[in-house]
This record gives structure tokens, C-alpha cells and sequence, in this order.
């Protein structure tokens, strides 16, 4: 099997000939430049100027030679957002730290001996939520504009004629998450109670922005890209950060309807939602919602145990994620407990297929480039 017959199979419920696996083709299964680069040197590769897919997270696109000496079955086309698109050459020095103002009008800080970067200004937090249009005279931005996807047909089929599954990704994080960086978390919290409906039409209208997005992006890649990825993050270590049923009223709703417009306008494309935490009471909507492939399978969160899981919904969603637990695991562990804790994890998940290899999230900075490749070898010589 070639690497897109491979994850077909595996999203088919189907066993490959081996576990397939992602490295690098969403930004929640990337791996960040710091230890990208250290990787590269301890491979024998030359440290080279980093390729962002995700600026604000440090996260980046590895070389082609390192993904294929990995073994990667995967390749990412990333269109052009606020965590990408010129985020350094917009960004002020301020001494200690870059500002970057993004297209969205948050405010972003990065300390020059930091790892990423951390939003600093929520844009609606001070308004007087109670105004009959402060949603739409808020200054949106231009989710359709056509050079968000410059060039990313050409890579699309360039890497489809190698025979990888080509992943693409949305506008923006999710609309609670994006709820929170307009609104500030402590009125995301309470704006569903106290300001119903100026709370409904803002997720409404990032949900409408959403659509507006992947109605251009599938124009240009729909018959391209084999997976687009949405996602929100509901879970927390122990449990949700807001109900299922908070989930259910306020969310959900308008979240069906971004992934009915991709399942409608392309229907050959499956649908990988992300998550972090325990979101295990949400995974029947996700699935009533469409969703093909739940990402990650976070597998120290309350909950997220991948036996139980791989029993309940293994049928019904794929599982993406979950290989080591990219919290404790594999940035401190030995490499014989990263060894385990893979061997433990396919053993969970992968028999009869329907699942991907990855981490549990993006690959930190003080992960060591001897425990990514103990994490390599115990998939490789799984197979």
C-alpha cells in the first residue's frame, strides 16, 4: 500500500498493511521549531529556516527528506490566517517582546526568549454587550479572500501524485474558543446567560465567517484534500470546561452548520474534529454532527481511556492521535517509558483499524530528539 491507500483503508475501519502516520499535517499534530531543529541535527540533516504552519504556536512543516524518512503518510496545505500570514513582518519590537496585531484585532505578545505566542488583548472584552449591533460593527475579517490559498492547489496534487492524504485546515480555532479571544474567557463564560441573543448572533456570525471560508477553500481544493479539519477545545483534564448541555444549546447548533456545508459541498471529504481533554460525553454529537475522525485521543484526560473508547466508538470515528502522551511522557520520560506507553496505546487502539499514529499534540520545544525517535521506533517495529 502506498501512504494514501493506507489511511484510506484505516478510515474504512479497515487494518492497512501497517498503523498509518501523521506528523506535521494539521497544527495539533505538528511538531514545534525548536524541536524540529534539534531533531534535524540529531538525524544528520542541516538546521534550516523554519517553514511555518502555525507561527503563534511555533509549529512547523518538516522537510520533505525528514517526512519521508520518517515514514510520514501525510502532508498538510495550509491556507493563509492570522497564525501565519506575515505574522513576523507585522509584528513591533518592543524591546523584550514582538506585538503582532492580527487580523482579527487581538493582540499578541512573544517573548523574545519565548516559546510561542500568547494572546494579550481580547477585542470585545470591554464593550457594552447589551448594544443592539456591537456584533456587526465589530471589523471581521475577509474570510473568502482568494490569497489565502495561493499555490496550495498545486501542492495539493503534487503531493496526491505521491500518494499522500492531503489535510487542510480552517479560518480560526473554534467558536468557543474564538468566543473566548473576542469576548475574554470570563465573558464567553457568562455571555450565553446574560446576553442571549447578542452571545448567539456572535457565535452565529463566526460560524457564518467559517462558511464563508471553506466555501472559497473548497472551491479551489475541494477536489484536492481528503481531510479538513475544524475543531474546539471543550475538554480540560478532569472533565468539560462548559456542559454537554451548554455544548448542546449554544455551540452545537451553529457548529452543525459549518460541517454540513463542508459535508455538502464536498462529499468525498472527511471531517477531523479537534478536541483536547476529556470530551468523551460530546463524542455522540460529534458524531451525529459528521465528524469522521476525532483528534486527539487524549489519552491521560479523565475519561479518554483508549480501551474504553476504542470499545464505544471505535465503529463509529476514527482516532487520531493518542500514540504517546505528549504531556509528561515524552518530554521527560526515559526512552523505554516512551516505548511502553506507545506499545500500550497501539495496543489499544489500533486492531482493526481506524486509527492514525500521532501524538497526543504538537511536539513541544523540550521534547528530546531521542525520545521523538523511541516514540518512531516502537510504532515502526509494531508493524
Amino acid at each position: 500500500m502506498n501512504s494514501r491507500e493506507r489511511i484510506l483503508t484505516t478510515l474504512n475501519h479497515n487494518e492497512p498493511d501497517r498503523i498509518p502516520y501523521d506528523l506535521a499535517g494539521s497544527t495539533w499534530t505538528g511538531i514545534t521549531n525548536t524541536a524540529y531543529q534539534n531533531l534535524s541535527e540529531y538525524l544528520g540533516f542541516e538546521r534550516s529556516a523554519p517553514n511555518w504552519s502555525d507561527v503563534i504556536q511555533q509549529v512547523v512543516i518538516p522537510s520533505e527528506e525528514m517526512l519521508d524518512k520518517l515514514r510520514v503518510d501525510t502532508r498538510g496545505i495550509f491556507p493563509l490566517t492570522s497564525h501565519n500570514w506575515e505574522v513576523f513582518s507585522k509584528s513591533k519590537d518592543c524591546g523584550d517582546y514582538w506585538e503582532y496585531y492580527d487580523e482579527w484585532n487581538f493582540v499578541h505578545h512573544f517573548p523574545k526568549h519565548g516559546y510561542w505566542f500568547s494572546l494579550v488583548k481580547n477585542p470585545m472584552a470591554g464593550v457594552d454587550f447589551t448594544q443592539e449591533n456591537v456584533v456587526e460593527h465589530f471589523n471581521w475579517p475577509d474570510a473568502e479572500n482568494k490569497l489565502r490559498f495561493a499555490g496550495l492547489r498545486e501542492q495539493a496534487i503534487r503531493f496526491r501524485d505521491q500518494g499522500k492524504i492531503v489535510m487542510t485546515k480552517g479560518l480560526c480555532a473554534g467558536l468557543f474558543e474564538m468566543h473566548q479571544r473576542i469576548r475574554g474567557m470570563e465573558n464567553a463564560m457568562l455571555d450565553p446567560f446574560m446576553f442571549s441573543e447578542n452571545s448567539d448572533k456572535l457565535i452565529g456570525k463566526l460560524a457564518d465567517l467559517k462558511i464563508e471560508f471553506w466555501n472559497a477553500a473548497l472551491d479551489e481544493l475541494g477536489d484536492v484534500v481528503d481531510i479538513a479539519g475544524e475543531g474546539d477545545d471543550y475538554g480540560t483534564q478532569q472533565s468539560q470546561l462548559i456542559s454537554p448541555e451548554q455544548f448542546r444549546d449554544y455551540y452545537k447548533p451553529h457548529f452543525a452548520r459549518v460541517l454540513g456545508f463542508i459535508k455538502q459541498k464536498a462529499p468525498g471529504v472527511k471531517l477531523l474534529f479537534h478536541s483536547c481533554g476529556n470530551v468523551r460525553p460530546i463524542i455522540p454529537d460529534l458524531i451525529e454532527m459528521g465528524v469522521d475522525i476525532l483528534n486527539p485521543v487524549h489519552v491521560n484526560a479523565e475519561g479518554m481511556e483508549p480501551v474504553q473508547l476504542k470499545k464505544d466508538f471505535g465503529k463509529d470515528i476514527v482516532f487520531w492521535g493518542g500514540g504517546v502522551d505528549t504531556q509528561k511522557i515524552l518530554p521527560t520520560g526515559t526512552p523505554a517509558e516512551v516505548n511502553d506507553d506507545v506499545k500500550r496505546n497501539i495496543e489499544a487502539l489500533a486492531p482493526g483499524g481506524g486509527f492514525v499514529f500521532c501524538t497526543v499534540h504538537n511536539i513541544q520545544a523540550e521534547v528530546p530528539p531521542e525520545n521523538i525517535m523511541a516514540m518512531w521506533n516502537t510504532l515502526i517495529n509494531t508493524n
